[in-house]
């Protein structure tokens, strides 16, 4: 970089420098992004494979290939890894990294060194829990209480280093904070910015009031169990329905800060394959602020049976269906978007429509949830364990799978197989739901979650199920070998191959380091597809 002038390094695209320590000391927000994506990616396939092993015991009844405590070390592996590691930071810290500056004219974040420190804790967090469940952790994702006190595994060290990655999230959502708020190109106000910047937003928000929610209830977990302090042992006149209360008032929010930046990526594919306007740009902005808003009034619903009293079930059930409105709008807005719309299959759109079909079947399915009546008969079933999964891998994961496709001619430089990437969509669609649709119906029957074993006669429903999971590992298996031979063996890409009309296709493919080689002005800028925003 030092051979080249100032004028020159602002043209040279982010991917020319080459070396690993020009890449772990980069402060440029696109770089850091990459290395999100890769860390995130990485994780994302451990726990995939966890979860294909513990899937593959439940083939059938009785012992298949491991034995009870085993199965809980994977479940407790496919949980901690798959949240902590992947969904909460995946879109908001790889995607909203590269995306954010691009989208609203800036060259880079407010706060560069703090974006790459943001990445080492991340790292260190990581680390510090991979660490932990190699001894290995059997607690379960949640470390509901009095077990994670009582239990030999190494707790301490699990709930230390989500400890650490709380730190990483909560500077990763000021920084993002701040940027949209300050470093905004001249003309691009509030109801100019793309739908993702106002998920971002919302987003980051909830990062920032929340993750510290959990933060402290982690540490008041720590001291119990080295210090002895009774907080939530009733041995020592502590209270487990205080570590619930604690820990959903962080987690049901941090549903949100996984599901948000994928509404966000939704919003941004329609209207460029749909080929006309985001159909009430404001609606969706704003219902991205009152969903992160009213997350945080909801989370007791997942205790209904812990003996809450009626008056407080019933507001705590009308705030959850409350939730669902801004929701809606958005659902709607997204529909009425295709309504004679001329729709371009590609596969971005694919998995953008997949987000649609399988989050409203999350979505409806939690206000089944949210009937105190209802509740009570599904809580801890297979229901459950399908609604979380039709939310989380329907919406989040679809959502960020559909922003790999979509911005990956801009991130990379290189175009995948169009072809390739609609069959490894197709086995995904296909074995998503061939997995979890059988677990609404083992739920309602009565199977309880997080059992290594089972009766008879739900044997059929998780044969299913397993082999759902096989043909959803496949799927994954395809893409991912699609995308890799892109990176390598794959066209050049355009500048703007899906004609967006968004600022970051304005710019090469890949970027240059610095982005822009002068500020845009946005006065004339036009949101999605042939609609000027004023």
């Amino acid at each position: 970089m030092a051979n080249h002038t100032i004028a020159e390094t602002i043209s040279i695209p982010y991917l020319e420098e080459k070396g690993l320590f020009s890449w772990i000391t980069s402060t440029d927000h696109k770089r850091i992004s990459i290395m999100y994506l890769l860390s995130i990616s990485t994780f994302f396939v451990l726990a995939g494979i966890s979860s294909l092993l513990f899937r593959f015991e439940l083939l059938m009844p009785g012992k298949t290939i491991v034995d009870a405590h085993t199965y809980n070390v994977l479940f407790t592996f496919h949980g901690a890894v798959m949240v902590f590691l992947f969904i909460v930071p995946g879109l908001a810290a790889s995607f909203g990294n590269f995306l954010i500056p691009l989208m609203i004219g800036a060259r880079d974040v407010a706060f560069p060194r703090l974006n790459l420190g943001s990445y080492y804790l991340y790292v260190l967090g990581a680390i510090i829990v991979l660490v932990s469940l190699s001894t290995p952790a059997d607690t379960g994702w949640t470390f509901y209480t009095p077990y994670s006190i009582k239990s030999g595994t190494d707790v301490v060290l699990l709930t230390l280093g989500i400890f650490v990655l709380g730190f990483s999230s909560i500077l990763t959502g000021l920084n993002f904070i701040v940027t949209i708020q300050k470093l905004r190109a001249p003309g691009m106000t509030w109801h100019r910015l793309p739908l993702f910047i106002w998920a971002s937003y919302a987003t980051a928000i909830l990062q920032v009031l929340a993750t510290p929610v959990i933060g402290i209830t982690l540490l008041l977990l720590v001291a119990e169990r080295v210090l002895g302090i009774g907080f939530f042992d009733p041995a020592k006149g502590g209270d487990p329905i205080l570590f619930q209360h604690f820990f959903w008032f962080y987690s049901h929010p941090a549903v949100y800060i996984m599901i948000i930046p994928a509404m966000g990526v939704i919003s941004e594919i329609l209207p460029v394959f749909a080929r006309k306007p985001i159909f009430g740009y404001k609606a969706i902005a704003y219902s991205s602020l009152a969903i992160a808003l009213i997350s945080f009034l909801v989370w007791a619903h997942h205790m209904f049976v812990s003996g809450m009293s009626e008056l407080a079930a019933t507001i705590f059930s009308f705030l959850t269906f409350l939730v669902a409105i801004p929701t809606a709008i958005k659902v709607f807005n997204w529909t009425a978007t295709l309504y004679k719309g001329s729709i371009d299959l590609k596969s971005p759109m694919l998995y953008a429509l997949s987000f649609i079909f399988l989050f409203t079947i999350g979505g409806l399915t939690g206000v089944f949830l949210g009937a105190l009546a209802a509740d009570v008969y599904l809580h801890d079933t297979y229901f459950v364990v399908a609604h979380m999964h039709y939310v989380m891998i329907g919406g989040t994961v679809m959502g960020f799978l559909g922003a790999l496709h979509f911005w990956y001619p801009k991130m990379s430089g290189k175009m995948f197989n169009e072809k390739v990437a609609k069959i490894a969509w197709a086995f995904v669609f296909i074995g998503f739901n061939v997995t979890f649709l059988p677990q609404f119906i083992l739920g309602t029957q009565g199977m309880p979650r997080r059992y290594a074993d089972y009766p008879p006669q739900f044997h059929s429903l998780n044969e299913l199920s397993t082999i759902g999971s096989w043909i959803l590992g496949i799927g994954m298996f395809l893409m991912a070998i699609n995308l890799l031979r892109g990176l390598f063996n794959g066209e050049k890409a355009p500048q703007n191959p899906y004609n967006s009309l968004s600022l970051e296709w304005q710019v090469p493919s890949p970027p240059p380091h610095e982005n822009f080689e002068e500020i845009p002005h946005v006065n004339d800028w036009t949101y999605g597809y042939g609609k000027k925003n004023k």
